[in-house]
């Protein structure tokens, strides 16, 4: 009887933790879509393995840095760390780091605004008592001119719900099973000069909660939770889920279990095939340079790779078989 009241609480108390339906997004009129998403004119030119940060502004792995605070948020252990040359690095230790620099240099390559950000195996600090020494395995980002980021924005309330582009930056999302769609890990960036435009980048970052599996327990899912809802850079969770699993006329369901069903369900046939056209541009040699990235095993970025092309290849198909 004590165990049975036991479960009845812990029922009830997720419950209370559910979040709340959204039956539909809510965009604006005449958003500037260039805010959120420009054309990858210059793909080609792209240097997916230093991302939008470049070369020149990597950490070094031979840097001592300097200890500033704990990390505060998110469920990854990690640190603030300032540079020889004063930088300030955000640093996320664990199981994401390489799925967050590898989604990131993808979503990038697609044409989405991302942040610097870099992945290193090993690196040194000077930290409080016995935290000095070396880490392993890290997430390093920082802040770039002209852009400071700023605040939170939604995925269910934000200017581009209604845009082809935000549309086909879900889908991406599915494509990569990154699935840890929450308003505190997208962030607005704006200009430092009040007079460039577009003056803000809305971009989504902390995106290590990817390659591997989005799926929640059945439990969860019914009760709208946010607990255990899939894992995270593990190769053989992602090759195992898949991507589209019906279509009738415009609406297309997916292999997705989770607390963004709503979200999910609003795309169509024509958001799939925009998005899968876009990931199709990508050449083998980008591929390899995201993966690369993220310090993956040439064995594992071809498996990935190959996961990834096939539910591209799934919704370009659409174009043939729409129903």
């Amino acid at each position: 009887m004590w165990r049975l009241t036991q479960f009845t609480a812990l029922i009830l108390a997720l419950a209370g933790c559910a979040a709340p339906p959204h039956a539909q997004t809510r965009g604006s009129e005449g958003a500037d879509i260039a805010e959120l998403w420009q054309e990858p004119v210059d793909l080609l030119e792209r240097d997916l393995v230093t991302g939008p940060g470049g070369a020149a502004l990597a950490p070094r792995p031979d840097t001592k840095f300097e200890f500033v605070s704990f990390k505060t948020s998110g469920t990854n252990p990690g640190y603030t760390l300032r540079d020889a040359s004063g930088r300030i690095w955000s640093v996320k230790l664990g199981i994401e780091a390489q799925s967050e620099v590898t989604t990131s240099r993808i979503l990038w390559a697609l044409g989405y605004h991302q942040p610097a950000t870099y992945y290193l195996p090993e690196f040194t600090f000077d930290g409080p008592g016995p935290l000095s020494g070396k880490s392993q395995q890290a997430r390093f980002r920082t802040d770039v001119d002209p852009w400071r980021p700023g605040e939170v924005w939604s995925w269910y309330e934000n200017p581009f719900a209604n845009t082809q582009p935000f549309r086909g930056l879900v889908v991406a999302q599915l494509i990569l099973n990154a699935w840890d769609l929450k308003t505190p890990n997208n962030r607005i960036y704006n200009a430092i000069d009040p007079s460039m435009r577009p003056g803000r980048r809305f971009i989504v970052r902390d995106v290590g909660a990817s390659l591997g599996e989005a799926r929640q327990f059945a439990l969860f899912h019914r009760l709208g939770t946010r607990g255990l809802q899939g894992s995270k850079n593990n190769l053989d969770h992602f090759e195992r889920q898949g991507f589209i699993t019906a279509v009738n006329g415009e609406d297309v369901a997916f292999d997705y279990r989770g607390v963004n069903t709503p979200l999910i369900d609003t795309l169509t046939v024509a958001d799939v095939i925009w998005a899968c056209e876009l990931f199709a541009r990508i050449p083998d040699g980008h591929w390899r340079a995201a993966f690369q990235a993220g310090n993956y095993s040439a064995e594992h970025s071809e498996r990935y790779i190959k996961k990834i092309k096939e539910k591209v290849a799934q919704g370009l198909a659409l174009k043939r078989n729409p129903t």
